[in-house]
């Protein structure tokens, strides 16, 4: 099977890196990732500016391909222009940091893989809950199982699978929860600073994560040191409002 490896790091992130190492054995892969890091631009894509792509060497092999653009826009190019043919899957990752909750619609990572969900193409995001010293090994190795899964049992159409992978060693990861998109989201704040020239400018700071505390929410399982897959779709009605407000009436 042809596999197409992205992420929101940039081309050059350890993460892909290790993605690459223990997937290269076993399938035919193409790297089409953007060539600076693009994390939290969501599913952007650029309209205002050419997609400018360059080949990418490692040890003086061709490695892939980096674009000047958006991780949406690395699929889309590499699907449409870049690849002979369309890949049996697309594996967006390993992202430096967990992908749960609300904080998924900003997530490059994430919406890379539902851009290939749009084109109908298997596909899953796959992230490490570190932020910094992270140590890829062991969700590189899970990524395999995670390629070997969704072959063996599929996806709907237009679904991709959100995987979050607890930064413990393999000895600590106590299981694997099927869960849904939690509501946790960053309770954040803003540095007000000012630079040598006397102008104010301000700095996004103070992250910290709110939970509702739900069981089969993607950040309790993450939590709890078990590996969180959520299958994410890009409908996003709202259904029992929508049904709600059928019974409501609005005038011309």
């Amino acid at each position: 099977m042809d596999l197409l490896l992205t992420n929101d790091d940039g081309i050059h992130a350890p993460g892909l890196f290790a993605l690459y190492q223990s997937l290269k054995a076993g399938f035919k892969l193409h790297i089409v990732a953007p060539d600076t890091e693009m994390s939290a631009v969501g599913h952007a894509i650029t309209l205002s500016s050419p997609l400018r792509i360059r080949e990418v060497h490692k040890g003086g092999r061709f490695y892939g391909y980096a674009v000047k653009g958006t991780p949406a826009d690395c699929v889309k190019i590499a699907v449409q222009e870049l690849l002979p043919s369309p890949p049996g899957m697309v594996l967006s990752g390993i992202n430096l940091g967990a992908n749960v909750g609300v904080n998924i619609l900003y997530s490059g990572t994430v919406c890379a893989a539902t851009e290939a969900a749009f084109q109908g193409i298997p596909s899953a995001a796959i992230s490490l809950a570190a932020r910094k010293d992270p140590d890829f090994t062991f969700a590189a190795e899970f990524s395999r199982k995670i390629v070997r899964f969704i072959s063996e049992y599929g996806l709907k159409k237009g679904t991709a699978l959100n995987v979050n992978i607890p930064a413990v060693p393999a000895g600590q990861v106590e299981g694997v929860s099927f869960t849904r998109q939690g509501t946790s989201r960053f309770e954040e704040r803003y540095e007000r600073r000012t630079d040598p020239r006397g102008n104010v400018y301000y700095w996004l700071a103070g992250e910290k994560i709110v939970e509702n505390g739900n069981p089969e929410n993607d950040s309790v399982a993450l939590g709890r040191n078990r590996i969180s897959i959520t299958p994410i779709h890009y409908d996003l009605t709202c259904q029992d409002e929508l049904d709600r407000l059928k019974t409501c009436s609005i005038s011309l």
